[in-house]
């Protein structure tokens, strides 16, 4: 067993990830009725949604605690790359919506939901995201609230003795492995993910990505 998950782990994640996409067609075509499949996409979401808050919370928590006063950082060539890529990210979709134009079908309920009212509601919701409960945050996904306290406590812990930050740094190192896990389980959730919208919905549906 461990030889074959040894053989399985040196292919390329790519390859593996094209294998999960091709078997999840097949099988939402042959076999619709083995819904138990789309239970392998749920949980890689599921486990995705479930460990990143956490490592982006250590990951910040501990870099800062660990920055010393003077000390030469990337911290604004990061923050710049980060804003640049999110812009970047913003342009090519709203093009891709251009280019590659489709219909999405709201699930039934949605039109009790009301736009913001204005700039001031937008601005008062970003607000009280910053301050949210720091456990709600997490558990919410809630990430303007989750960096939010990342650098408040990273900077609070730079005074902290070296152990406590060896042991934030150690937790970081831990969310990091089990996020490689799961990312190398991704050919299964593909798989999942894939046979679901077949089954459900037919081929169709991948096809009219490329109308």
């Amino acid at each position: 067993m461990r030889e074959l998950v040894r053989k399985w782990n040196k292919i390329s994640l790519v390859k593996r990830i094209v294998c999960g996409l091709a078997v999840g067609i097949l099988l939402g075509l042959a076999a619709p009725q083995a819904t138990v499949l789309s239970v392998l996409g749920d949980l890689f979401v599921g486990a995705l949604k479930a460990v990143a808050p956490l490592l982006v919370l250590f990951l910040v928590m501990g870099a800062l605690s660990r920055h010393q006063e003077g000390k030469q950082n990337n911290m604004k060539r990061i923050i710049a790359l980060y804003l640049l890529g999110t812009f970047v990210a913003g342009c090519v979709a709203v093009v891709a919506s251009f280019l590659f134009p489709i219909t999405l079908t709201l699930a039934e309920g949605t039109s009790d939901m009301a736009p913001p009212g204005g700039i001031g509601e937008v601005l008062h919701t970003l607000m009280m995201n910053l301050v949210a409960n720091p456990v709600s945050a997490v558990a919410n996904a809630n990430y303007i609230g989750i960096l939010a306290w990342a650098v408040l406590l990273g900077l609070a812990l730079r005074k902290a003795p070296d152990h406590v930050k060896d042991g934030i740094e150690a937790i970081a190192g831990a969310l990091s492995q089990i996020v490689q896990w799961v990312i190398s389980c991704a050919p299964f959730g593909i798989l999942g993910l894939v046979f679901t919208t077949i089954s459900q919905q037919g081929l169709q549906s991948l096809i009219s990505y490329g109308n």
